[in-house]
This record gives structure tokens, sequence and C-alpha cells, in this order.
């Protein structure tokens, strides 16, 4: 995701929010019993870490106590993405529809913990090691930058905090089990970032389980 915010300013958990429904045409259609697909994207990535539901209800909270309009958040709202309510709805009144139901995951967490992403965005919020790693290695520059695949792995495991391969080394496994099929996981490790091909003679199953294998091993020399 292309945030305007960085983790602990006024409104990034909302920001992100919102760039869920941008995925779905930057427009509210969520009802008090039913949530809209944009929702319904954040609220299956919000039932895997209940605290960042948790977090986007304080914002929201944050946003409508303040007010929408006040000069006080004026610079923050400004870089929010703008979601069209339906006619005779106000801005407002949409997010207090969706707090509810970001509300209820965040006192009821664990649904939909196995489902499939639908969107760019939620592939992307569900698989944020691949797609750095991705994004930031394996992009349309590859080919300049570096002589080869494992270059450029070697770059990333040099360049990249434990912790950061830690989650990398948890989401190939999720993501090759969730992603059956080789055609799928073409189209998927697309949204994720990938614009190369893999290794000569290798499927992109192959390259992934490889992938997965080398930061653990490079985990184990470098703990």
């Amino acid at each position: 995701m292309n945030s305007h915010f960085n983790p602990g300013e006024r409104f990034y958990e909302l920001d992100s929010l919102l760039e869920a429904y941008a995925q779905n045409g930057f427009a509210f259609s969520d009802t008090p019993d039913i949530p809209g697909p944009g929702l319904a994207s954040y609220l299956r990535i919000a039932a895997r870490n209940p605290e960042r539901a948790a977090t986007a209800v304080r914002q929201i909270d944050d946003l409508l106590t303040t007010g929408l309009f006040s000069e006080e958040i004026a610079d923050e709202v400004e870089y929010l993405p703008r979601v069209q309510p339906p006619t005779g709805m106000s801005v407002e009144d949409c997010l207090r529809i969706a707090r509810d139901h970001i509300q209820a995951v965040a006192q009821h967490p664990g649904r939909d913990l196995w489902s499939k992403p639908e969107t760019r965005w939620e592939w992307r919020e569900r698989f944020p090691g691949i797609s750095e790693l991705l994004g930031a290695y394996f992009n349309q520059d590859h080919p300049d930058e570096y002589a080869s695949h494992d270059e450029a792995l070697s770059d990333y495991l040099s360049a990249t905090p434990g912790d950061d391969l830690d989650r990398v080394m948890r989401e190939v496994p999720e993501l090759l089990s969730l992603v059956q099929s080789e055609s799928e996981l073409d189209q998927v490790t697309e949204t994720l970032g990938l614009e190369v091909l893999p290794p000569n003679g290798a499927t992109l199953r192959q390259w992934f389980d490889y992938l997965g294998s080398a930061i653990a091993t490079y985990r184990q020399s470098h703990p």
C-alpha cells in the first residue's frame, strides 16, 4: 500500500482502511448488517490482527469527535483517500457504520483467518514481507541492477532486519498453501510486485520454496 502516513501518525490506520475502499471504487457501500467489498477486505485483514481493528476504531472516534472539517486536523484529512458516501448519507454516517463492523472484529477476532484475499490492497496487506521483497528486489529494474536472482537475494538478506526476514519465512509457506495453481500463483506474485521470471528451469513454486529455504539458512547463521 502506498500510504501518505507512517505508523504512529494520527490517522495512519484510518488511511489504510480508506485505501481498502479506494481499491473498490472509492465508495462506501456498507449497511449496518453487511459490509461492502472494501470494508470486507479490511475486516479480513483486521481479523488476523485485532490491534489494527482497535486502532482504526480509536482513530475513527478521534476524527468524529474532532470533526471532519475541523482546522485542527485539516492537514491530515487532506491526504486521506476521498471515499464517496451514497446519496442521503454523509462521510461521518458511513464511518460510524464502518466503525461498528470493525469494533465487532476487535471484540471477536479470528474469523476468516484463512480466506483468500480478493483485492490488490488485501494481498499486499496479507503478505507485506513478500511484497517488499518482490517489489524492491525483483521489479522491472532487476536486470539492470543485478547479474542474477541470487545476487538480488543476497543484497536483500544483508539489508533486511531479522524480524522482517522471519516474517517472510512465515509468509512463504502460507502463500504457497493458499494459492494452489501455478497460473494463480503467477497472478498473485505479480500483484505482490514481481516483474521478472524465476531463474531458468524453475517454476514459481520451486523458486519460492528456494527463497524460503535460503532465508531460513541465512537466519541460522545470522540469528
